[in-house]
């Protein structure tokens, strides 16, 4: 099947401002671009691309006095599948871990593991390991944070969403993270597009959304604590220790959020 992908995104700037975006497609996706997904700028500026840390591409522009809009339109080609499961797949002990996994065993900004680390022993530390620990993780997460866009909170991390029980996507995955690297399973957050195919209405406001994969076995699989369920027609944008490395729009001086539309539909 074939997904249209984009976005519209507006902010108000009272003076240049310079921006680094994290906005397109993965470039693990990148074959399956049936219209490749362009940055627009509205007025045009000039635009220069690089790859970060963790692969993902990013774009750099300076936002000019006034009102700016980004967007991007794209089709991307996508199998119709559900989320691969596999609960055979095995946790590596941390000495077999390939060194390419390790950094997403440690705490970083939005997942403190020091805060988590006895709590997820004392849940976890009795039950089976590999896929039916990040199974019973997403499980717990899943029950545990009560969902709404109310309580949206940009600062808020993993111990936080523990402490509180609420929250949005960003906070199951950020918390699933943490718990899986308390277990010493690596797990990386990533941010996407997910439409509502496959799943009964009613539908909620299309937003970026955010979920994770854990590395179990030989490969990195993807889990969702806010779905808890297999999904179709994920579009992977970017990957990172948590979303503090993955956001979608770094900005250098003072602006306002002036607009904001997402979408994701089967054509």
């Amino acid at each position: 099947m074939q997904l249209r992908v984009g976005f519209e995104i507006a902010y108000q700037c009272p003076q240049p401002t310079p921006m680094i975006l994290a906005l397109s497609v993965h470039y693990s996706r990148a074959s399956d671009l049936v219209r490749p997904d362009h940055l627009i700028t509205d007025p045009p500026v000039d635009v220069t691309a690089y790859r970060d840390l963790f692969g993902n591409w990013c774009s750099r522009l300076v936002a000019p006095k006034g009102r700016m809009v980004l967007s991007s339109d794209s089709v991307v080609r996508d199998s119709g599948l559900p989320d691969t499961v596999a609960p055979l797949a095995h946790q590596v002990p941390v000495e077999h871990l390939p060194e390419s996994t390790l950094v997403y065993l440690l705490g970083s900004r939005y997942c403190e593991t020091d805060l988590l680390s006895e709590t997820a022993w004392q849940r976890f530390g009795d039950g089976p390991t590999g896929w039916a620990r990040v199974q019973a993780i997403c499980d717990f997460v899943h029950q545990h944070i009560e969902f709404g866009y109310q309580h949206a909170r940009n600062t808020r991390t993993a111990w936080e969403a523990f402490r509180e029980g609420r929250g949005v996507c960003r906070d199951y995955a950020h918390l699933a993270i943490a718990l899986c690297r308390c277990m010493n399973i690596p797990a990386r957050y990533c941010t996407g597009y997910l439409g509502d195919y496959g799943t009964p209405p009613p539908y909620g406001p299309m937003d970026f959304a955010g979920w994770f994969e854990a590395y179990l076995g030989d490969r990195w699989y993807t889990f969702d604590a806010r779905n808890n369920t297999p999904r179709i027609g994920r579009v992977l944008i970017a990957r990172g220790r948590d979303a503090c490395d993955v956001a979608l729009s770094s900005t250098f001086g003072p602006n306002t959020l002036d607009g904001f539309k997402v979408w994701t539909n089967v054509v």
